[in-house]
């Protein structure tokens, strides 16, 4: 694949937001659909920094989190449509371990370094292949497939993200609040937002799509839409 002109063998839909828009859902079950491959770039980088913890690797130690995001050991490994798909660290199931708080933290962090931008590019970008692939991130729109056939930009309101993540906790039974998540929320907006490499911003083309008030099949449907007159 040549980097320079992001030249790919398939197909592409991107689909950026901030956290919690409710981006991986849709990007599986659209996936799912099309019978497309997919890819969860948030899940790189919270593998990045699971990874960093695990070594004892602080994340201001750029010399260390550059070859550690470069040459990561991992598989994604797609189950049935209903289902999660499983993440594998260095052999270890790690699904449940990167959905944390704490790890969603320390991938935002690790995301605003360029050095790991720069590291997981290439690796992101392989991802394209056919029949085609349904990618979710920050930038996947904007920098790591410009020239994508479909990009959405899917957002709701802050009050509404903390919702559907407070809801997602708690069937975990993890013990979390809405003030705290709020307020975890805020912060990652402005981090993704206003850091210094590939912000949080739509592309010039995408789609804007607000889903506050849409469900999961609205909001599907509604992108599906969409790719039967941009693809076909």
């Amino acid at each position: 694949m040549n980097s320079t002109n992001n030249t790919t063998t398939a197909p592409v839909i991107t689909i950026d937001g901030p956290t919690a828009s409710g981006k991986g859902t849709i990007t599986r079950l659209l996936a799912g659909r099309l019978g497309w491959r997919l890819l969860d770039s948030g899940a790189l980088y919270r593998l990045v920094a699971l990874a960093a913890e695990r070594r004892g690797i602080t994340l201001d130690d750029l010399a260390s989190l550059e070859p550690l995001a470069a040459h990561l050991d991992v598989e994604f490994v797609a189950g049935e449509p209903d289902e999660e798909m499983a993440i594998v660290l260095e052999g270890e199931d790690v699904t449940s371990d990167i959905r944390t708080e704490t790890c969603g933290n320390g991938a935002s962090r690790v995301a605003a370094l360029p050095v790991v931008r720069a590291a997981l590019l290439e690796r992101q970008r392989a991802f394209a292949q056919p029949p085609g692939l349904v990618a979710d991130g920050r930038d996947m729109g904007t920098v790591v497939f410009p020239r994508a056939a479909v990009k959405i930009f899917l957002t709701a309101s802050a009050e509404e993200r903390a919702r559907r993540r407070y809801n997602q906790l708690k069937d975990k039974g993890l013990g979390v609040t809405m003030r705290s998540l709020l307020a975890e929320i805020a912060e990652r907006d402005t981090r993704d937002q206003q850091r210094s490499v590939s912000p949080l911003a739509p592309a010039e083309d995408a789609v804007m799509l607000d889903s506050s008030d849409l469900s999961i099949d609205e909001v599907v449907e509604h992108i599906w839409t969409l790719c039967q007159v941009r693809l076909y």
